[in-house]
């Protein structure tokens, strides 16, 4: 198995990251770099620009705006944009519902939806976890009962990632509930703006409103907006969960948060040396390099494998593990590097709040909220124990 790349795919690699250069606007790169909050108008911006260069959706089939790019030069595609660093599209238009729409939705669907999903001129949200169902997503409770040419839908999501920006929400729904728990489910695409709708945000540890709950009271939904057979949804989810987990391992991501560790790391600090001369710190780094050098061969090894025999490796099934915990050991390590000025409540937001100066450096204070986020990354896209599972059962035969 060769993990080089050929002259093409580097000449391809240099357009890229001369792309990410040149038009990634200063005030997001600035944001991505400081481990900052994006506004919803920096991921449209951003979105519209690679839209307008048509690499929004490149994996998409070509006639619904796609590249027919290999998957090497996908790989290669999201590396770099995470190493400018930029942000990613929407992944729930981007990578969730728009190839469930492409793969099982009616032509008008396409038609609508599509185009509007690659320019970002609809937010998604993703409507799949409710408060008695998150890793046993089949025991969702949510019912939609036919009435006519609508279904009526009542329950509640939770988790709800952005819902106070979308638009649209794609939905899991009970549509049969004396089925079997797999059995009975329906794929809805609902538009955000139907009476019946209230989202209520969920403030997370980081201090942030990221995620919501979503209730539906009576809310009319066409059976139009239905994707694919009735009582099929969790076929449809399967496949979409699938393209969720593409690329989560965001190996490009913790390459772009290394290079900050190191550039912390190296500042001055008041009465004692930069943290960077400590040895122990910087075996500390080397050991995380070394475990995303690691996981870096096995992506090459899934991307190349599918360049070889066109077919999924199961070792993908590793990435998302290991790429959840490199993450998070980073931002640990971040965490280490500012020292007291980690203190989440310590930070620039709440002195601008309360009115009052600023304890530490500006750039300080977004990392104590950033380590917090992230520890989500070993949950969200199925959590680590639920992929040991599936490893065991599907790598292993146990």
């Amino acid at each position: 198995m060769d993990l080089r790349f050929t002259p093409d795919e580097i000449a391809f690699r240099d357009e890229v990251r001369a792309f990410m250069r040149d038009a990634l606007p200063a005030p997001i790169r600035r944001k991505m770099v400081e481990a900052r909050r994006l506004e919803k108008d920096d991921i449209v911006t951003w979105q519209r620009i690679l839209n307008a260069r048509g690499w929004a959706v490149p994996h998409w089939p070509v006639a619904w705006g796609g590249t027919g790019w290999s998957p090497v030069k996908q790989y290669i595609f999201h590396e770099e944009l995470q190493q400018a660093p930029a942000p990613d599209p929407l992944p729930f238009g981007v990578n969730m519902v728009g190839p469930v729409i492409i793969a099982f939705g009616s032509e008008a669907q396409k038609r609508r939806h599509l185009p509007r999903i690659a320019n970002l001129d609809d937010w998604w949200c993703q409507g799949f976890s409710e408060p008695g169902a998150g890793s046993d997503l089949a025991s969702l409770k949510t019912t939609a009962r036919r009435d006519g040419d609508s279904y009526v839908v009542n329950g509640q999501k939770t988790w709800t990632t952005t819902a106070q920006y979308a638009d649209w929400i794609f939905c899991l729904v009970r549509a049969d509930p004396a089925a079997k728990k797999q059995q009975g489910i329906s794929f809805l695409l609902i538009d955000m703006k139907t009476p019946g709708i209230t989202v209520r945000p969920i403030q997370t540890i980081d201090g942030g409103r990221e995620v919501n709950e979503v209730f539906f009271d009576d809310v009319r939904v066409p059976v139009e907006n239905r994707v694919g057979e009735e009582n099929r949804g969790w076929d449809y989810a399967k496949f979409l969960l699938g393209n969720e987990r593409t690329g989560i391992a965001r190996i490009g991501t913790s390459k772009a948060r290394i290079r900050r560790l190191k550039e912390i790391a190296a500042l001055e600090r008041a009465g004692d040396k930069p943290l960077i001369e400590d040895e122990r710190f910087r075996t500390k780094i080397a050991a995380v390099e070394v475990e995303l050098k690691a996981l870096e061969m096995t992506q090459l090894r899934v991307v190349a494998a599918a360049r070889e025999r066109n077919e999924p490796d199961p070792a993908s099934s590793i990435l998302k593990i290991k790429g959840s915990e490199i993450q998070q050991a980073v931002s640990e390590l971040l965490l280490e590097a500012i020292g007291p000025y980690a203190l989440p409540e310590e930070t620039h937001d709440d002195a601008d709040r309360w009115n009052e100066p600023p304890i530490g450096p500006e750039w300080a204070g977004p990392l104590a909220p950033h380590y917090f986020n992230w520890r989500k990354v070993s949950i969200y896209g199925g959590s680590n124990e639920i992929q040991k599972n599936i490893i065991a059962k599907a790598i292993l035969g146990l």
